[in-house]
């Protein structure tokens, strides 16, 4: 694996030094086998794992509750996503999963919140999930329908969850939901359900062309303590928004990892293929476009990492984690297809590299805000900053 990157002035020792424990725990434990054994088994077990390596840490923030920093460090995140994923796409989503599920815990929890929930997802004991997505409302958070009603002692859950990461094997689920009345941004609000909550439903498992365990839930006359409540009531859109801005921008630098490898299957196969009597690598169109593909890398790589930067720093990141998720899944997608093309008809038959990464690359444009959408965020900003300025 390139960690050339690595010497850009985005990155500390410490990012360099984490990047070498990720290496280590993915050589030595990956590849598993993602598509013969059982999911829910496999996710499990390389959660713990991660937990046991100290990896985790880097998905939660807050040292007294288990984390490696006292916010999430954006950078370290994606360093370890992009090593995960060069390696293997179920380990990558496990690690996220960890982050995302928590995430907003890790932002806007009390005390009480990060102790119960964050240490042991740290310690790859407990698994989380995100439920945000409905049938209805996926891109659209504002057309979220699943009601969250007050009542004396807490708060009563009515609605339907779709397309759940780790639906039905986490332990329990960050749910966002509306109070009756409300439209739109307003009156959304952030709930943490655990998995044993009866009236919590899981209505039905969902299979996808790469493997991960997802899920349709249902929740009916679902009873959640006053305590489960993150933050303020109505403050759930503010909660989502930020944590996927946190998170968005570890999604491109899965996608440069799945890219990396792309690449790397290409140099090998253009070493070793015979075409012609040649080489493959000899011909000048497979020398084009492997620069093609190293371009585009590089460029995925910078517009991510300076993303991941400028958050740690503490900017406003919005349009940059969108245009860096937009590049760098679409870019990946071009050099994963490159990469098919390159390894010919092998390209395209089960249980090769390039066609694991082909499947693994497809979702990435949609997860967590299709391209589509990050193209309306970043036109929105550049608007926004417009009428700021005074541009007409």
């Amino acid at each position: 694996m390139d960690l050339a990157h690595l010497d850009w002035p985005f990155f500390h020792a410490e990012h360099r030094l984490l990047v070498e424990r990720a290496v280590c725990w993915a050589q030595k434990n990956l590849p598993v086998d993602a598509e013969g054994g059982e999911l829910d088994s496999v996710c499990r077990s390389l959660v713990r794992s991660l937990g046991e390596s100290g990896l985790l840490r880097y998905a939660v923030g807050g040292t007294s509750f288990g984390g490696a920093h006292e916010g999430i460090d954006a950078r370290s995140v994606s360093l370890v996503r992009e090593v995960l994923a060069y390696h293997q796409g179920i380990a990558d989503f496990s690690f996220a999963m960890q982050g995302l599920g928590s995430g907003p815990i890790s932002l806007y929890g009390n005390s009480e919140q990060k102790e119960r929930y964050l240490v042991p997802v740290a310690r790859g004991d407990r698994v989380p999930a995100f439920a945000l997505s409905e049938p209805e409302a996926g891109s659209d958070v504002g057309g979220l329908r699943t009601e969250i009603r007050r009542v004396k002692d807490g708060y009563v859950l009515n609605g339907c969850k779709t397309w759940v990461s780790n639906g039905g094997l986490a332990d329990y689920y960050v749910v966002f939901a509306r109070h009756p009345g409300t439209t739109g941004r307003k009156g959304i609000s952030a709930v943490v359900v655990d998995a044993s909550t009866k009236g919590l439903l899981v209505k039905e498992r969902l299979e996808v062309i790469a493997p991960h365990p997802l899920a349709t839930l249902t929740f009916e006359d679902c009873h959640i303590p006053q305590g489960q409540l993150l933050g303020e009531e109505g403050q759930g859109f503010e909660i989502a928004m930020k944590t996927l801005d946190t998170f968005r921008i570890s999604v491109a630098a899965a996608a440069v990892g799945f890219a990396r490898r792309a690449l790397d299957e290409s140099l090998d196969r253009s070493a070793s293929r015979m075409l012609f009597g040649q080489p493959l690598m000899d011909f000048q169109l497979t020398r084009v476009k492997l620069a093609q593909m190293a371009t585009l890398i590089d460029a995925a790589a910078l517009l991510t990492y300076r993303a991941a930067w400028l958050r740690d720093r503490g900017g406003q990141v919005t349009k940059e984690a969108a245009m860096a998720k937009l590049a760098a899944t679409e870019f990946a997608q071009q050099v994963i297809d490159a990469a098919v093309q390159l390894w010919g008809g092998l390209g395209v038959r089960r249980g090769e590299v390039v066609e694991s990464l082909y499947r693994e690359i497809r979702p990435l444009r949609i997860y967590e805000g299709a391209t589509e959408i990050q193209y309306l965020i970043v036109a929105r900003e550049l608007l926004r900053m417009g009428a700021k300025g005074g541009v007409q």
